[in-house]
């Protein structure tokens, strides 16, 4: 009898961000029943759960809006012990700004979260004390707008995608700096490979226009060998990719953002969106499903047996069963009156 994919679940959480909440709410990973809410300063993006600390990091990017269409940029991080449900801390990195993504070394006690630049300084990557919840440094990325930012296994290498910027900014960790430019037409999100070779970027940026040709820039997932900072491959999408996961089986999880044509008006209302599942080794494409409207972030179950797609339009979380590939159920967010799902952390529980 094949088991369940609730099975052996209970106890842990999912916490997901409702962007205009402004809130982090908590869902029983084996029911999925809502079990808390904790209200969080305006416009959360991401979650990053420390299980060494066990404390969750929700970051803040905006007063209001998101990027290139804001009210200012916020500079504050909130630490939630999600077992409470209660914020523990609010820090503060001014005067760096826009703080959206988050990358944890739990081994070191390190947590990255790339923040925006300013007239006199490119954007970088700021580091944490885990223990101290204070800033210990700051890695430049030479872009104006590094988004999302993720780290290999052994805490070495980091790599900074940006939006409009024309390449991926690969750091050295340990040294804390610059250490090459994988040319790419803007990005979105990553995912890192296990043995930290090779980092698979979406691209190109949203909202890139056509090259000089008339050509838009393919749509997928850009293989970038982490050794030269350069591109070795191109996984072929349909559509933009925005969200891109790894999880612990080698499945890397793409959330493809969906429009409806519309001839006579330009560009169209949002359709449902897509997961597209390839392998990581093979790099071969394992199967599609619908999810959610626009797609924004992809988490995983430890185990690798489940997805978590939230949705920033339809404001849902789609649970998905990745050895089917089907779609268990759909989280209602915005039924809670809290639209807007983003970030995401899966919260096992405690010891």
């Amino acid at each position: 009898m094949q088991q369940s994919p609730r099975t052996g679940r209970e106890g842990d959480v999912l916490a997901v961000v409702s962007q205009s909440g402004p809130t982090v709410s908590f869902f029983d990973a084996a029911s999925d029943q809502h079990v808390g809410t904790v209200e969080v300063l305006a416009e959360p993006h991401e979650l990053c759960f420390d299980p060494t600390q066990r404390l969750l990091w929700c970051a803040s990017a905006y007063h209001s809006g998101y990027y290139h269409a804001n009210s200012g940029r916020r500079t504050e991080l909130t630490v939630i012990d999600p077992d409470t449900r209660r914020i523990v801390e609010v820090v503060d990195l001014a005067p760096e700004h826009g703080p959206h993504g988050l990358a944890l070394d739990a081994a070191r006690r390190r947590l990255y979260v790339s923040v925006e630049g300013s007239a006199d300084r490119p954007g970088g990557v700021v580091v944490i004390d885990t223990e101290t919840r204070r800033p210990l440094g700051r890695i430049d990325t030479d872009a104006p707008g590094p988004h999302w930012f993720a780290i290999d296994p052994a805490g070495k290498t980091g790599f900074a995608t940006n939006k409009e910027a024309p390449f991926v900014s690969v750091v050295d960790l340990e040294r804390g700096v610059l250490t090459g430019k994988a040319e790419v037409p803007g990005s979105e999100g990553l995912a890192v490979s296990a043995d930290g070779t090779r980092a698979f970027v979406a691209s190109p940026y949203a909202g890139t226009v056509s090259a000089p040709d008339g050509e838009r820039p393919a749509t997928g997932i850009r293989v970038v060998d982490a050794r030269t900072a350069s591109v070795t491959d191109t996984l072929f999408t349909d559509n933009i990719v925005m969200p891109v996961h790894l999880t612990s089986s080698g499945k890397l999880l793409a959330g493809e953002m969906c429009m409806t044509a519309d001839p006579a008006s330009g560009p169209g209302r949002h359709a449902p969106g897509r997961l597209t599942v390839f392998s990581a080794d093979t790099r071969k494409q394992l199967g599609t499903l619908e999810v959610g409207l626009f797609p924004l972030t992809i988490t995983s179950s430890p185990d690798g047996r489940l997805a978590y797609v939230a949705c920033v339009v339809s404001s849902t979380v789609d649970i998905v069963d990745l050895e089917t590939l089907q779609v268990l159920t759909r989280l209602d967010i915005a039924k809670r009156g809290e639209p807007g799902a983003h970030g995401l952390a899966y919260i096992p529980r405690a010891a």
